[in-house]
């Protein structure tokens, strides 16, 4: 699991030089914008799930000139820089929460779009549930995510160093699919693309993981001091499996996009058309 309050603080952090380490959100928000442009949509309202700094609304007030674009984050800091750079006069809200909680109403959206927010989320469900919740029917969900194959090398240069959990573990992309599903939301549409990152050394990778806030967060993670040897060990390792001294990354990217359906019913209540209902006509008469 990951400590909600970790993340909230180092992204807060981060908010200052997010924009000069988000290649990986830049390559996922362009192709998940990408994605969208065949559909047909007229959304009144989306909301950016996730929102970090901005880029993604903005590109959204491009498309959807007229539409209310909502920017949610975790980061009071991140939505602090994506309010400043908004134009004057746009149709936007700024609102500080957690995906696994929305503060809003049932189908209160056209569109919701998450771009790197699943892998902040151990447990995607309670994430998918609330956008269920909030989407309308008929309106669309878009997200990109990490696949599990997603920074393999760093997992495999710890692994031989100790046995602590140094990365996260992303969901794969059927189990994504079925929590959709679970969660109501109608025919899922997923593909996966690879990206690879080279890095010239260790310094260069740790320095942009931490201006994006991506540093480990996870909840079980040791709490005591790596070490310099320990961490020396570990970049080695890790530089041992490119090439040239080189650090090579591939990432997993899941696209996916799926429909709601409104909001789901209680199991334990049932509706029936009064107009199905046969009348039950007195003794003796006929029935109508």
């Amino acid at each position: 699991m990951l400590r909600l309050r970790d993340i909230r603080r180092r992204f807060d952090r981060a908010a200052a030089g997010f924009d000069d380490a988000d290649f990986v959100h830049a390559v996922t928000r362009d192709g998940l914008f990408g994605r969208l442009q065949p559909l047909l949509l007229k959304p009144e309202t989306i909301l950016d799930l996730g929102s970090a700094t901005g880029a993604m609304s903005r590109l959204l007030r491009k498309r959807f000139k007229r539409t209310h674009i909502v920017s949610l984050d975790l980061s009071y800091a991140m939505l602090e820089r994506g309010r400043r750079d908004r134009p004057w006069f746009s149709r936007s809200s700024f609102v500080q929460g957690d995906a696994h909680q929305l503060p809003f109403t049932d189908a209160s959206f056209d569109m919701v779009i998450a771009n790197q927010v699943l892998p902040w989320a151990p447990n995607p469900q309670p994430v998918f549930d609330e956008v269920s919740r909030v989407l309308r029917k008929g309106g669309v969900f878009a997200f990109a995510t990490l696949g599990p194959d997603s920074l393999r090398e760093i997992e495999r240069a710890w692994a031989g160093i100790d046995a602590g959990e140094h990365v996260l573990r992303f969901p794969d992309m059927h189990d994504i699919g079925d929590g959709l599903v679970r969660s109501g939301l109608r025919d899922p549409v997923l593909d996966v693309d690879r990206l690879a990152v080279t890095y010239e050394n260790a310094d260069s990778l740790f320095a942009d993981l931490t201006r994006a806030g991506a540093r480990n967060a996870l909840a079980d993670r040791s709490t005591g001091m790596v070490g310099k040897r320990k961490f020396r060990a570990m970049t080695d390792a890790l530089a041992a499996s490119g090439a040239g001294g080189k650090i090579m990354l591939e990432l997993e990217l899941v696209y996916g996009h799926c429909w709601g359906s409104g909001p789901k019913s209680d199991s334990a209540h049932y509706e029936i058309d009064a107009n199905s209902i046969p009348r039950r006509s007195p003794a003796g008469s006929p029935s109508t």
